[in-house]
Order: structure tokens, then C-alpha cells, then sequence
């Protein structure tokens, strides 16, 4: 069982980005985006500061968001990435599972993945990603790299700070058509 803080606030930074992004998106009416909290069960709180000292996982998180984009329902997962290759074990089984049935239901899922040595930031389509997956269960590969990527799903920076992934969303959702 992880604790609190081993693994956890690694895409702290990137999900920083993304809620500041969803932020603006809700204030100009284009989207309603929430930060899912990942469940926990604290073991430890320190009583004069109310702060938990100590807490584990409790139950497997779905996604980092869910939320709709002009009626579009919408979810997703916020990943990072120091090098360029990109194991598939970052991303769980039940995470997988709920993105399938989230796309059977008539959603678009997807991950948001940074290269954080390149600072580029990719749209990874649920498809693209479930290929990737296929290919690790079925006995191939168990990764994939930054050279796989389509890349024109490329989230481009802009001001150095918002994660606009609406354009690539679009572009997905025009792909699927």
C-alpha cells in the first residue's frame, strides 16, 4: 500500500497547470472540468495543527477529471514523463477500465501527457492509448515513446503556462466523426 506523499504529488506541478486551465475555461463558460480527489484514510492527525501527518490510499481512483465541454462529457488522466518513453504500468488497469466504459457511454476520454526533459505536453486519444495497452497485455511492448506519438495531438504552450487542450479535443472528436 503506498502512503501519502511517496508517489503522489509527482504531477503535482502539470495538474497545477490543468486546473488553472480549467479554471479560465469555466470563467469564459467553455467548459466545467473537476479535479477528481483521490480517495485516502488517514492513519495519523497531527490534533494542534489538524494536519494528517500519516494516510494511505483508501480505494483505487478512477481519473484525475471528469467534467463536460459544450455538452461533450468528458475525462481524463494528467501524467508526466522524464524521459521519452512512457511505461504503461503509470497508468492502472481500473483506470483503463473506467475510460472504456466512459467512451461506451457516449465520452471522450484521454490523458494529458508531459515530457517534462522536452516540455512538450501531449492529447493522448483513448484509442491511441488503448492500443498501447493492447499491444503491452498481448505479450509486445510495455511502453511507448515520445517517436510513437501522432504529433499532431502536440498541446501547444502558450504563455508558458495554460494547458489548452480544448483545440486537440476538438481534434479528436473531429477524427471520431
Amino acid at each position: 500500500m503506498a502512503t501519502w506523499g511517496s508517489r503522489g504529488l509527482r504531477g503535482s506541478t502539470l495538474e497545477e497547470l490543468i486546473n488553472h486551465t480549467n479554471e479560465k475555461y469555466r470563467d469564459s463558460g467553455l467548459a466545467l472540468i473537476q479535479k477528481i480527489p483521490t480517495p485516502i484514510k488517514p492513519i495519523h492527525i497531527d490534533k494542534e495543527n489538524r494536519h494528517i501527518t500519516l494516510a494511505y490510499f483508501d480505494q483505487k481512483s478512477t481519473v484525475d477529471y471528469i467534467g463536460a465541454v459544450q455538452g461533450v462529457p468528458i475525462c481524463f488522466d494528467a501524467k508526466e514523463c522524464i524521459s521519452t518513453t512512457f511505461p504503461l504500468q503509470n497508468i492502472h488497469e481500473h483506470q483503463m477500465t473506467f475510460m472504456e466504459a466512459f467512451e461506451k457511454q457516449g465520452g471522450i476520454s484521454f490523458i494529458i501527457l508531459y515530457f517534462t526533459a522536452l516540455d512538450e505536453l501531449y492529447y493522448i486519444p483513448f484509442q491511441h492509448l488503448l492500443e498501447y495497452w493492447n499491444r503491452g497485455k498481448n505479450g509486445g511492448r510495455k511502453s511507448f515513446t515520445y517517436e510513437e506519438l501522432d504529433k499532431s495531438f502536440q498541446i501547444p504552450l502558450r504563455h508558458g503556462a495554460y494547458v489548452h487542450y480544448l483545440e486537440m479535443l476538438k481534434k479528436d472528436l473531429d477524427g471520431r466523426a
